[in-house]
């Protein structure tokens, strides 16, 4: 994304993780949100000093949401422009997220992590009408862009996304941590106990110290060799 936008959502990140945006919606804001009038929000400058409204062509732009809301954002958008017809101007509505493994009680899970929390992407043609299905939709606080008029992402920034979320090799995340107690449940070693010694993201593999006849030995493991000691 570009400087500007990325400054945005990376300053937006920094305040949900010290909690002072980390407000979790009632039932009344998503409500309020469903039915508020276009009166109650301020339309984006679209039309040039002229008066004729400028066509800003199919371009990508990022919606701010309740962080946890994204997919359920997407979903009512993806129905708003069905029932108000308007797939003509409103092209396609994204979560972007990269597939993970993750490793969990000795057992592999394919999961999705969002990549942008509290974000979603819309290809558009922006318009007063098409701003005014997406920004109207349950569940959308903004679009990003610079003071009241949203901006479009850059065709760079949108293929480094979509490239980012086509990646074939899923990360690795693991909640393993050095010196934790692990107990190893597979292999010749299996119900021994040992402490993590080295841990190695890019090989899936981590060094577990075990006594073995007295003496501490170093064992190089698999990630799905051992479990954490709870």
């Amino acid at each position: 994304m570009s400087e500007t936008t990325l400054t945005n959502i990376e300053e937006s990140e920094e305040e949900e993780e010290t909690g002072e945006l980390a407000v979790e919606p009632t039932q009344d804001d998503l409500a309020d949100l469903a039915t508020q009038p276009a009166s109650g929000i301020q339309r984006p400058s679209l039309a040039p000093s002229t008066g004729q409204q400028e066509n800003l062509g199919r371009r990508w732009y990022v919606i701010h949401t309740y962080s946890g809301y994204e997919n359920k954002v997407k979903r009512a958008l993806e129905r708003r422009i069905e029932s108000m017809d308007m797939r003509d101007k409103i092209f396609r509505v994204v979560v972007p997220t990269m597939e993970e493994t993750e490793i969990k009680n000795g057992a592999r899970h394919t999961v999705q992590r969002k990549v942008y929390p509290g974000y979603v992407l819309v290809e558009m043609e922006m318009t007063d009408e098409s701003w005014y299905v997406v920004r109207n939709t349950q569940g959308v606080t903004s679009f990003v862009g610079s003071g009241n008029k949203p901006t479009p992402l850059g065709d760079e920034e949108v293929g480094k996304i979509m490239k980012q979320m086509e990646e074939e090799a899923p990360k690795i995340r693991t909640s393993f941590q050095l010196g934790q107690a692990v107990k190893i449940i597979d292999g010749p070693f299996s119900e021994f106990t040992g402490m993590i010694d080295s841990i190695d993201n890019v090989k899936n593999k981590l060094t577990v110290l075990v006594s073995i006849f007295g003496r501490e030995t170093p064992l190089t493991l698999d990630f799905l060799q051992v479990e954490r000691i709870v």
